[in-house]
């Protein structure tokens, strides 16, 4: 087998072994269940952080669409629309056994892979989100009026609220619905029925700040 081939089947071998054991799963384990040696593995990674990287690279980085930062902000429909579509893409990515149970086992570790990724989001999606909310509502922009932590929070609720379902299925192994198209529809609509109301409100506090 070729370096770059042996490489690979380590590190695509790697995602299902961190997926099923979490990151205290033992290098020398893998080995062993690859039925190499241990320091076949060391001569491709220079240690179990460094696996651990590539993981992230491959699971997390490789799925996030570029496009996704662009659709949050494209004006030619409306915010709800284009959350619609863009949770739908997204469940459509991410909900895999391997990404779900790697993403919950590394926030039960030291390694940063959940904090990191959750920077993505909140910069790409949740922030942008907030931010074209007040546009659609003509409230007064971020620079203006920087983002409340209550207006960020009514939006990592919708984020949470799709992504358990996630948990549901690869964690916990309960029952959840095949096709996830009108779930996340429901769960975007009903969201927006009380967002718009309620950044009304916040931002109308956020400039009036009690005495």
């Amino acid at each position: 087998m070729r370096a770059t081939d042996r490489e690979q089947a380590i590190l695509s071998e790697a995602i299902r072994f961190f997926a099923e054991h979490g990151f205290e799963g033992q290098t020398r384990e893998l080995a062993k269940r690859m039925g190499i040696t241990h320091s076949a593995i060391y001569r491709h990674f220079p240690s179990k952080e460094a696996l651990i990287e590539r993981v992230y690279e491959q699971v997390y980085l490789s799925r996030w669409q570029p496009g996704w930062a662009s659709l949050i902000k494209d004006r030619s429909q409306l915010l709800e629309a284009r959350l619609d579509q863009f949770y739908r893409e997204y469940v459509a990515k991410v909900f895999d056994h391997d990404w779900v149970r790697i993403f919950v086992f590394s926030g039960l570790r030291s390694f940063d892979i959940t904090g990191r990724y959750l920077d993505i989001v909140r910069r790409e999606v949740i922030e942008p989100a907030c931010a074209e909310l007040r546009h659609e509502l003509g409230l007064p922009d971020v620079a203006q009026l920087p983002l409340a932590e209550r207006e960020t929070e009514m939006f990592w609720g919708l984020h949470g609220r799709i992504f358990y379902i996630a948990i549901r299925r690869f964690v916990y192994q309960t029952a959840t619905p095949p096709d996830l198209g009108d779930i996340v529809g429901d769960a975007v609509r009903g969201f927006f029925i009380g967002a718009r109301q309620i950044s009304k409100e916040l931002v109308i506090q956020g400039n009036n700040p009690p005495a």
